[in-house]
Order: C-alpha cells, then sequence, then structure tokens
C-alpha cells in the first residue's frame, strides 16, 4: 500500500490539532489587518487594486504548473468578468479562462461546494483544449492517472491517483466532508487546518485529466474565504510559486500517509506568509495610485511610462535598482534626456538615487522601499 488512498485509514486524516492552534490565530489577525487596509480604498481604486490582486493570483496558479500567462490580458478578462470597465485587448483561450475561474471563485466564495462548481470551473479553466478526453467532468480513461518524470523508456512515477472509477465516488465523500467543515457546517474547521486538509485531498484523488492543481489551490482559496466571511484575496498561489519545488516534495510526502501533521505545519507557514504578501501588496500598490495621483500633471509621458514599469515589478522592484540604461530602454529616450529625465523623479520624491557614475541605480519611493 504505497499511496494515502490505499491505505484503509484512508481519508481519514490524523493530525495534531493544538499545533495548528497559534497559526489559526495569526491568519484570522492578519485577515482582520487586510480587510482594514482595503477598508482604505474606494471606488476605482479598489477595483483596480481587486482586479490586480487577482490577476497576480491566477498567473502565479498557472506559473505553477508551467503554464506562462500574459497579466495584462488576465487584468482585462478580470475586470470584464467582473462588469468592470477594460480594454479591448485581447486574450488566449488559456488567459481567459483562467481568468473566469478566478472571477467566478471572486463571486461565489459563499457558496456550496458541488461537482457541478468543479465542472464549470474545469470547462473554464480549459477554454480552447482539444486534447482531453473530458471537460466539465471527472476523469473516465482505464489508464492510471501518474505524476511522472524523467525519460519516457525509464519513468519515474511520483504518484499515482486511485483509478477513474473510483472519482465519483471519492469526490462525493470529499465534497460531503468539505461542505460539512464550513464555518456554517455541522462539523466546522479552522480555516487553515481545512484549507490545507482539502487542498491534501483533492490532489490526492486528481479527478481531472488536467488542472488538478489550479482547481486544488482555488479550492484552499474557497475555504479561506469562508471562515473570514470575505474574497480573501490572499496570495496563496504566489507564495507556493516561490516555494514550489518544496510545494511538490510536500505534496509527494502528504500523499503517502494519511497522518498529515508535516503536511499542515508546511502549508499553515505557506498561508501565514502569503497573507503577508498580500498585505504587503496592498500596501505597495496604494502607493503606486497615490504617487500616480500627486505627479499628474507634472511628470512627462516618458516618465509616467518608467514608473509605471518599475511598480509593474512589484513590491520586490528591479532586481539591483533601475539604470539610466533600463531608462533608455523603457522609453527610447536619449541619454541626456534619460538623465534629465531621472533627475527630475528624484526632485519629486518619486525615485531614489544610489551610487555615482555607471553605477548609478533609481529605487521607488514608497512606505515599503523608503
Amino acid at each position: 500500500m504505497r499511496w494515502n488512498w490505499q491505505q484503509p485509514d484512508w481519508p481519514d486524516f490524523a493530525y495534531v490539532p493544538a499545533a495548528l492552534r497559534a497559526a489559526e490565530t495569526q491568519f484570522l489577525k492578519g485577515a482582520g489587518i487586510v480587510v482594514g487596509a482595503m477598508l482604505h480604498t474606494e471606488g476605482e481604486q479598489k477595483q483596480s487594486l481587486t482586479i490586480e490582486l487577482i490577476a497576480q493570483e491566477t498567473v502565479d496558479s498557472s506559473a505553477i504548473e508551467g503554464e506562462v500567462l500574459d497579466r495584462a490580458s488576465v487584468q482585462s478578462s478580470l475586470a470584464r468578468h467582473l462588469g468592470l470597465q477594460a480594454d479591448r485587448r485581447r486574450a488566449s483561450a488559456a488567459e481567459a479562462g483562467a481568468a473566469e475561474l478566478m472571477a467566478n471563485l471572486y463571486r461565489t466564495w459563499a457558496e456550496l461546494l458541488s461537482d457541478q462548481t468543479l465542472f464549470d470551473w474545469h470547462t473554464m479553466l480549459m477554454a480552447g483544449r482539444r486534447d482531453l478526453g473530458a471537460i466539465g467532468g471527472y476523469r473516465t480513461h482505464a489508464d492510471p492517472m501518474q505524476i511522472v518524470s524523467g525519460a519516457l523508456h525509464a519513468p519515474r512515477i511520483h504518484y499515482e491517483a486511485p483509478p477513474s472509477e473510483r472519482v465519483p465516488q471519492e469526490m462525493r465523500a470529499f465534497i460531503e466532508w468539505f461542505n460539512a467543515t464550513a464555518p456554517t457546517g455541522s462539523k466546522p474547521l479552522p480555516a487553515i487546518t481545512r484549507a490545507g486538509i482539502a487542498h491534501l485531498w483533492f490532489e490526492s484523488v486528481h479527478p481531472f485529466e488536467d488542472g488538478n492543481g489550479r482547481i486544488g489551490r482555488a479550492i484552499a482559496e474557497k475555504a479561506l474565504a469562508q471562515t473570514i466571511e470575505a474574497p480573501t484575496l490572499t496570495a496563496l498561489s504566489e507564495t507556493i510559486n516561490r516555494h514550489r519545488k518544496d510545494y511538490y516534495a510536500q505534496l509527494q510526502r502528504g500523499s503517502q500517509s494519511n497522518r498529515i501533521d508535516d503536511w499542515l505545519a508546511w502549508f499553515a507557514d505557506i498561508v501565514l506568509e502569503a497573507q503577508q504578501r498580500t498585505l504587503t501588496r496592498i500596501r505597495f500598490l496604494i502607493d503606486k495610485t497615490r504617487l500616480l495621483d500627486r505627479l499628474r500633471g507634472r511628470i512627462n509621458e516618458r516618465q509616467e511610462r518608467a514608473l509605471i514599469r518599475m511598480f509593474a515589478e512589484g513590491p520586490d522592484g528591479f532586481d539591483g535598482g533601475l539604470s539610466a540604461r533600463n531608462y533608455r530602454t523603457i522609453t527610447d529616450a536619449t541619454a541626456p534626456t534619460a538623465t534629465r529625465d531621472l533627475g527630475e523623479l528624484v526632485q519629486l520624491g518619486a525615485l531614489r538615487r544610489e551610487g555615482e557614475r555607471k553605477s548609478t541605480r533609481y529605487y521607488l519611493v514608497t512606505s515599503l522601499m523608503g
């Protein structure tokens, strides 16, 4: 009996609840801080902030699976799905589908989970695919559902899920548990505990031909949101993507036993890190709006383009700062014009200058970056 679902105690996951108590308390406190930070925004600023946060999660959730999405196209699709003003940027089927799933999650976090919910998400996510036997339904193929790596002649099997014939009954048990353990259910569980078990359980069943990771992370987000009674906007996928190698290793270890203390401890650390990154990103995006508003009418188109490009790098900013050469590449400015533009941005308090001559670098001046 190599895998968790092959063992007699499946799916009765065992863990020590007290070990997660501090993390659960910290998560609830952090959720209050995030909600408070969002209250400082309103109107178009709040809409823009929401779109940017969801878009980041959408892009990162796909990146975990090795799929690269264009952030601007995802943002445009999200805005349309949420009924907000959007540009006419065209999105690929993958970008539009991933955005639709995340917009649906944002709107329907409070609803019960069902087979139809998952089928709808899968249909959205697999938009444009022609290589799958089942879209909008659980897998039915007779071949083993395996996660493998290595050469075709000598594959390394990292995990093998239950056979397709067992998937409907496995998902019935999972969905019943998920709804029963909701805050309003008959057997409520704390946020991180429930989200962690839900993600591991869903990934263990691996009910779809493709898209299980992205849907599994959406389920975890739904679990967190239901506890705090609001869309979490938690940077869960962004944080997992930063620890992608460890994430897959932890999932593999977690799929070998139904004793899951180690998995839950790791997942709790990820959720708390994600929550802090969310708060950092909210403050960063608020700073972006305030800075651009303050500079409106005082900077030229080149300077605005460069600042927007710098903000697009996120709270971590440009690696090593912005050089005059980078500025010229972004704006097509001549060397003298770049020097003058950058000097003006320093005088206006938008950038901070460090170094001399060819080593000169420029950094955004925000509450996070100084």
